[in-house]
């Protein structure tokens, strides 16, 4: 168990975060939901129907897209894009183990890379291929649960104006929603690119070294 902790230890404590904020979202945004039914006269949600309404799944596809279009890209573009000094940067000057071509007869190759052909160049590739994928799932499943929330706002005003999603996708108001995560996030991926030029943490693989010449890039 202890080896089994210490070789799993960051996506644990991940999983652990992810899965209380997660549920402390839900239980405040039930909250703060039903407070708005009362205002118009509405029974509370269960736990169970709130978990199914617009309110919960936009709230949470939202963010989820603009974390998986921010990783999807970063990979994507660190592939053939350089920042001097960055410690999230490839070496502008010395070949990089990352760009070697996949041997089959490498030691423990993965068996795509034994099996050659289209399943290699897709598993060279699944990286980004899983972000972006997770990234339209997202997208879409904001846009469902964004449209449910709309038109159940709608109803609770007493207005007819239901839309269609492909008319809630054409809305300010989604578009609103998903570009101020997307720019936060993009934000957040600048941040590290650039302030890994100029400051250390030591013990970090995302931090060069704490004695390396700020011109230096790579990890």
């Amino acid at each position: 168990m202890k080896k089994f902790l210490r070789e799993n230890g960051l996506s644990l404590l991940f999983v652990l975060i992810t899965v209380l904020t997660l549920a402390g979202q839900i239980a405040v945004g039930r909250n703060e939901f039903n407070n708005e039914l009362s205002d118009y006269g509405r029974p509370p949600l269960t736990l169970s129907e709130y978990l199914t309404s617009g309110h919960c799944i936009e709230a949470v596809f939202e963010n989820w897209e603009s974390e998986f279009l921010q990783m999807g890209l970063y990979v994507l573009m660190t592939v053939s894009l350089y920042q001097k000094g960055s410690s999230e940067s490839k070496s502008l000057s010395e070949p990089e183990e990352v760009d070697r071509e996949p041997s089959p007869s490498r030691k423990g190759a993965p068996w795509p890379v034994r099996r050659g052909g289209w399943v290699l160049k897709l598993y060279q590739n699944s990286l980004s291929i899983a972000y972006f994928v997770l990234f339209a799932l997202s997208f879409w499943l904001h846009a469902l649960g964004g449209l449910k929330q709309y038109n159940t706002e709608q109803a609770l005003k007493g207005k007819n104006e239901l839309l269609s999603l492909w008319q809630f996708l054409g809305t300010s108001e989604f578009w609103f929603q998903s570009l101020q995560n997307w720019q936060s996030e993009f934000l957040s991926v600048l941040s590290i690119v650039v302030l890994s030029i100029y400051l250390r943490q030591k013990g970090s693989p995302e931090s060069k070294p704490v004695d390396a010449p700020n011109s230096e890039t790579g990890e």
